[in-house]
């Protein structure tokens, strides 16, 4: 399963240079530095696309589903092939802060029905070949996208009365202290959902910024079923993560914005 979700540095140079290389995305993005394309014009993996996380994996469009709704798949769609992702092509997506960008990419993509997308084990900063600098305007591709709802898509979704039915199988992959109720610094009201549990998705992460082994993610997300966070962002990644232990675990995209933002839903602090 973890080569089916995860490719190494090393892996990703050899398909570089095999005769089909795959379509690389750069998503560079992370909560205070939502926009990332400076940095990916400094200096990114040869070949790769920037991707706007906020403009072209998410629909600002979309009311009451939280900070960033899901894209629509014909938008999705109409991206992917300015990316230049041909039908039945492979994709790699990559990013330089706690794998947030590369699997809110690798959730949308696979949702729409992609079958061969895969993270970047360690985003860029495993990368030790050369970076190229300026933008990529490859080609544009042909894909078709299968799901143009990603709410009904390939991937399983979590409604907020979904999530709450979950109680402890529901993981937070919030910071500890946002979790507990302590600090709040993007969303109105502070707190989780009730009978949650906390697994920050860093904690799926070594020192290095890679998936951890698949056993120490088994013993780390135990009975896990679902996942949330605070937009649905980083909570792609404790999904990315199920999917390398075997587990097809559903994401609450809408997650605490959404859920914080219905005044009638229960709110739980502390531990």
């Amino acid at each position: 399963m973890r080569s089916e979700v995860l490719v190494t540095a090393s892996e990703l140079d050899e398909l570089i240079a095999s005769g089909t290389p795959p379509r690389i995305l750069d998503v560079r993005w992370r909560l205070d530095a939502p926009d990332g394309r400076a940095a990916y014009e400094s200096g990114h993996v040869p070949g790769a696309v920037y991707v706007a996380l906020d403009d072209e994996l998410s629909d600002h469009g979309v009311t009451g589903r939280g900070r960033h709704p899901l894209p629509s798949g014909a938008a999705l769609q109409a991206a992917a092939r300015r990316w230049g992702i041909r039908d039945g092509g492979a994709v790699v997506v990559y990013d330089d802060w706690n794998r947030a960008g590369s699997a809110r990419a690798w959730w949308v993509l696979k949702a729409a029905g992609l079958a061969d997308v895969r993270i970047l084990d360690g985003g860029l900063p495993a990368w030790t070949g050369p970076l190229e600098t300026g933008v990529v305007r490859p080609e544009p591709g042909d894909v078709v996208l299968a799901h143009h709802d990603l709410y009904a898509g390939a991937l399983p979704t979590l409604s907020a009365d979904d999530a709450a039915a979950l109680g402890s199988r529901l993981a937070d992959a919030r910071a500890p202290e946002r979790f507990r109720g302590e600090v709040e610094p993007v969303d109105p009201v502070a707190g989780h959902i009730p009978g949650a549990v906390n697994v920050p998705s860093t904690s799926l992460l070594d020192a290095d910024g890679r998936f951890r082994p698949t056993t120490e993610l088994a013993d780390a997300l135990g009975a896990t079923a679902g996942a949330y966070c605070g937009s649905g962002v980083t909570a792609a990644v404790t999904v990315a993560a199920l999917a390398v232990v075997g587990v097809d675990a559903a994401l609450f995209p809408g997650s605490w914005s959404q859920w914080s933002g219905e005044p009638a839903r229960p709110v739980a602090t502390g531990g």
